[in-house]
């Protein structure tokens, strides 16, 4: 019995019920020209500082999809080196790290270069740069072979695991890849919005890797709204929605996979999708016009490397509350000079006494 899409005879033959998919792509389409305007209407250190944070949250996000959780400030500082944005705080960062930001980075800096295998492989070997995925050796920057079995998407406990896909056997990558890349690269009456739904769908239900195919799929949507948006500057983060989203993400997936070549649902939930991860902008925007006010105002105030990267953030959105103790951490100094960088800034009217309390002394920032 066929129970997988790709099973079935010409199953890229993709179809979908246009009136439904126009009037939602028409809607995306209408947020990302308002969005862009808007973005454009900054500066240029506002536009690099809007681009610096997405490129962060797609990156973070993304990879938190897939269970891994990736340290911000070694991000942001990775991304910044090769961007050439200077960062108050940069950080040293490891290669795992390098690797996922490589790929980011040439998705959507060098979005209007062709999608090729080798560049493909060069994602997954920048994505594994040990060989390693946890405790696995994979095949790395080559198709996956199957060699331990079919390629499955399963959840649950062991012994009890639930089969929730099945992707083509290790044989059919080869030209089932072939007929996509070639698909990407030459069709051209396809709105570039709506390709990239299409190709996020389409790349992982051929799976042609052993692990790494969500981000990589992520990658290749983001490369298309680039392609999309004529810019390598990006001011929207789907990876961000969808770990928002991942739920419905998963099931959307699941389900249309299981079905036949009618793709309106995936479509529809993708359109939606990135109108949500657009409208999110504005909460990203007003951090960004909030911290460039700030540090407008305090442009002579003089402040050390500790207490800037402490302040930024605190700008950017801590996480939890600020404590001398998680100060001394982040800046791997001792407790009184914490307490002394702390002090100073009270002083100086840039942080204050969380007045809710607790077990410790938390502080914040004074309003702007």
């Amino acid at each position: 019995m066929k129970i997988y899409i790709h099973e079935k005879e010409n199953w890229t033959d993709f179809n979908w019920d246009s009136n439904k998919v126009m009037k939602k792509l028409a809607e995306a389409r209408n947020q990302q020209g308002r969005l862009l305007g808007k973005m454009e209407s900054l500066g240029f250190d506002l536009q690099n500082e809007a681009v610096l944070n997405t490129l962060t949250l797609d990156v973070i996000k993304s990879s938190e999809i897939e269970g891994e959780f990736l340290e911000i400030e070694q991000v942001r500082s990775s991304i910044a080196r090769r961007l050439g944005i200077s960062i108050a705080g940069a950080v040293a960062s490891d290669r795992h790290v390098d690797g996922v930001v490589e790929m980011m980075i040439d998705a959507t800096q060098r979005y209007d270069l062709p999608l090729t295998k080798d560049r493909l492989l060069g994602w997954h070997a920048a994505l594994f740069p040990t060989g390693w995925s946890n405790l696995y050796k994979i095949t790395v920057a080559d198709w996956r072979k199957d060699t331990t079995g079919p390629m499955q998407v399963v959840s649950g406990p062991l012994g009890k695991e639930k089969v929730h896909y099945q992707a083509p056997d290790s044989g059919r990558i080869e030209p089932e890849m072939k007929i996509f890349l070639d698909w990407f690269e030459n069709e051209h009456e396809y709105d570039l919005v709506l390709k990239a739904a299409i190709a996020h769908f389409w790349f992982v239900t051929i799976h042609p890797f052993d692990d790494g195919n969500g981000r990589i799929a992520r990658a290749i949507t983001d490369m298309t709204l680039a392609r999309s948006d004529k810019s390598i500057r990006r001011f929207y983060s789907m990876s961000a929605q969808i770990r928002v989203e991942r739920k419905q993400y998963y099931e959307k997936l699941e389900r249309t996979q299981k079905g036949d070549s009618d793709i309106t649902a995936w479509i529809l939930w993708f359109l939606q999708c990135l109108t949500n991860a657009i409208e999110s902008t504005e909460d990203t925007l007003s951090k960004i016009l909030k911290k460039a006010e700030f540090w407008k105002i305090h442009s002579t105030t003089i402040l050390n490397d500790r207490q800037q990267k402490i302040i930024n953030r605190l700008l950017d959105g801590f996480d939890g509350k600020l404590t001398s103790s998680k100060w001394g951490k982040i800046n791997k100094c001792s407790q009184d000079t914490a307490l002394r960088d702390i002090q100073d800034l009270i002083k100086k009217d840039i942080l204050q006494k969380d007045a809710s309390g607790g077990r410790s002394t938390n502080y914040e920032l004074r309003s702007i």
